[in-house]
């Protein structure tokens, strides 16, 4: 490890090799849970002000967009937020501040249920491989601004969709989306769930439940929700583990390889089918928690994820 911390592997992908130096985790935040839990509960970050729109699903629904406006030359930032997150959450204002202060374009799409409405009227809410949903959204976007370079930027869950869309379409994928990011992805669901269920992860998993039962509760009194026949099959079917290898996208995957929600021996695989995707690039620094990311000294501690993703994405999309 150097003076500036560890140092993700480069090689060369389509848009030629990029390097991703990690900060030094903070000392004073050992183990996966501390620097997992700190920032959720001491961090603020102001908000970014930004424009709300409410887009039609072919479905009936609606699907809400924040939107931030940017440089007439610069790229766009399309965000996808993890587990019962959104505006509120502390990652994705900072990404929305990231934004802003390199004067990008950006839009964080809230899953459907995670905007502060009401609870959608239609029989299905967001899971993980809800990427006809990014689908929607990524096409309306592309649609409303074709010739501006999109960059894709999805955490946890989000990150999760975000992997099985690129690999879903391939080769299809709009020549617009040039580079995307994906932090803290869970990869294997059916690993993670089994790793959140042991030991003090347990906590994990009751925090998310708190929110989430009421919003289960009225789904499913509208009816058996989005098809699955089982966790088995819903597993199988959006673990962004089984799309890694058709990504034809240049895509930064970071996870800490101390993430709480996730086995170690999950990540060991996902390094594995990247070796044989020049287009996937792994970096999954030993500390880290998830999406806990913090470098600094108790007095000023620095959540590095959102400035260092944006530059490798800066980076990337310049690249010929």
């Amino acid at each position: 490890m150097s003076a500036r911390g560890e140092e993700s592997k480069s090689r060369p992908t389509e848009r030629g090799a990029i390097r991703l130096a990690v900060p030094r985790a903070a000392w004073w935040l050992p183990g996966p849970h501390l620097p997992t839990i700190f920032g959720k509960v001491f961090r603020r970050v102001p908000q970014t002000p930004t424009t709300r729109e409410r887009w039609p699903t072919p479905d009936g629904d609606l699907l809400s967009v924040e939107r931030l406006r940017g440089r007439p030359d610069a790229p766009r930032l399309v965000l996808f937020h993890g587990l019962e997150g959104g505006l509120h959450s502390a990652y994705a204002r900072g990404l929305l501040r990231q934004a802003h202060l390199r004067g990008w374009w950006a839009d964080l799409v809230l899953w459907r249920t995670c905007d502060g409405q009401t609870v959608n009227a239609v029989r299905r809410s967001y899971h993980s491989g809800a990427s006809d949903d990014a689908d929607l959204a990524l096409t309306r976007i592309v649609s409303g601004d074709p010739d501006r370079p999109l960059l894709l930027h999805g955490v946890s869950l989000g990150g999760n969709v975000l992997l099985k869309w690129l690999g879903e379409r391939g080769d299809a994928v709009p020549a617009s989306v040039r580079a995307a990011v994906a932090v803290s992805a869970p990869f294997d669901l059916a690993a993670a769930s089994a790793r959140i269920a042991r030991g003090f992860s347990k906590v994990y998993g009751r925090f998310f439940l708190k929110t989430l039962k009421a919003k289960t509760a009225a789904k499913l009194s509208q009816g058996p929700l989005h098809g699955f026949g089982g966790a088995a099959e819903y597993y199988a079917r959006s673990s962004s583990i089984n799309f890694l290898s058709r990504i034809r996208v240049s895509t930064l995957l970071l996870n800490a390889k101390n993430d709480p929600f996730l086995p170690r021996s999950t990540l060991d695989r996902v390094a594995t089918i990247a070796r044989d995707n020049p287009r996937v690039i792994c970096c999954f620094p030993s500390s880290g928690g998830h999406v806990g990311f913090i470098a600094g000294n108790p007095n000023d501690a620095d959540y590095w994820m959102e400035r260092v993703t944006l530059d490798w994405l800066d980076e990337a999309y310049r690249m010929p």
